[in-house]
């Protein structure tokens, strides 16, 4: 079988894909990843990739997410909030992902989650389409009412429907969201691939005091990145605790640092950090909710980009971690994160609700037979 992965061009789309990726590799399969921009920087993982705009005609993301800064900055209610940029995110990518998958001839397309393409470029070579999720955001109905959305992009590729072979892996815990909608959906274990990196040993044993990890992603929907790092830095002494700031990829410069705030700028994994932290400080971003989920560790969530709040206030709900806003980051909030025993509890339900999860090498066989149906 012939796998082919379409990804909308960020590393948080693509990344969440190759364990599923490895899965199929070593199940015999042919797997190969597409996506462009900064995303390809999956080829870490060992696994080949075809960059589907090499001369950089797309615009990214974050040029599309810049159109409209105040979709961006909205606190979401749900995925239909920010439905203008899903759009245009289809819209930019759709046909270089049907010109891949034209070259390629995939049994089988997987895509990242809310991104048009994949199906599109599915129901264009008649094979199954199956998303990929990699978040706790909900679809809604958005793959039912896209050929009413961009009827021009189906009018230009001969298409009136998506196909009804698809599926979607489902990474999110159950006890903490609503079912999806629509295609059926399978749930599958979310295990973190945070790229790979160097781990330095002094940061993943034993420290004399509680570590925090602090993570603001890279930048594309935290535009509160500035204040967030400010206020944390006026915290951490206030706080017995060593807090780790990762740095690697946001481009952000910080002035002198507290005695106990130490910085990295090299390129860390986020999951084998957290295997020494007793909490961990985000932007509300699904890598980092989800690793943090995985790794049992209680999350305060500082979210200001428009899926995020919707993500951390699942976070809240379920009582894995806290949320805040930046300007309500102080000490005192980051010691009830690490004390709260409550807190904990719920993130250690949560770990061990995912890792009883069907692992991707169990959801091969499935796809596989997905594949052949029909054939």
């Amino acid at each position: 079988m012939r796998v082919l992965f379409l990804s909308t061009p960020l590393p948080s789309h693509t990344y969440p894909m190759v364990p599923l990726a490895w899965a199929l590799r070593a199940a015999g399969h042919e797997v190969l990843i597409s996506t462009t921009d900064d995303a390809v920087s999956v080829t870490s993982a060992g696994i080949d990739v075809l960059d589907f705009d090499p001369e950089g005609r797309c615009p990214s993301l974050a040029q599309i997410n810049a159109t409209r800064p105040d979709i961006v900055a909205k606190r979401a209610h749900r995925v239909s909030d920010g439905e203008v940029l899903l759009i245009e995110a289809t819209r930019q990518y759709v046909d270089r992902m049907i010109a891949v998958a034209e070259l390629w001839r995939p049994d089988l397309i997987v895509h990242s989650q809310l991104q048009g393409g994949g199906p599109i470029a599915a129901a264009k070579l008649g094979v199954p389409a199956v998303e990929h999720g990699g978040s706790l955001l909900r679809n809604d109905d958005f793959y039912d009412r896209l050929s009413v959305l961009i009827p021009e992009t189906f009018a230009a590729h001969g298409i009136e429907t998506l196909g009804a072979r698809r599926a979607g892996l489902d990474v999110a815990p159950p006890s903490m969201v609503p079912a999806q909608h629509g295609a059926e959906q399978w749930p599958m274990r979310y295990i973190p691939f945070n790229g790979g990196g160097l781990v330095p040993g002094r940061l993943v044993s034993a420290s004399a005091r509680p570590r925090v990890a602090v993570t603001i992603g890279t930048n594309i929907m935290a535009p509160n990145m500035r204040e967030l790092l400010d206020r944390l830095l006026a915290a951490a002494p206030g706080v017995e605790a060593e807090f780790v700031l990762l740095l690697s990829g946001v481009g952000a410069e910080v002035g002198p640092l507290p005695g106990n705030v130490r910085a990295v700028t090299e390129w860390l994994p986020l999951r084998a950090l957290l295997r020494s932290c007793a909490a961990v400080i985000h932007h509300g971003g699904a890598g980092s909710i989800l690793t943090a989920l995985d790794a049992g560790v209680p999350q305060l969530a500082v979210p200001s980009g428009a899926p995020n709040y919707l993500q951390s206030d699942a976070v809240r709900e379920r009582g894995a971690g806290l949320t805040a806003t930046a300007a309500d980051l102080d000490a005192a909030l980051i010691r009830r994160v690490l004390e709260d025993d409550k807190l904990r509890r719920t993130a250690t339900e949560l770990r061990d609700e995912i890792a009883a999860m069907p692992s991707p090498v169990a959801l091969v066989p499935r796809l596989a037979s997905l594949a052949g149906a029909g054939a």
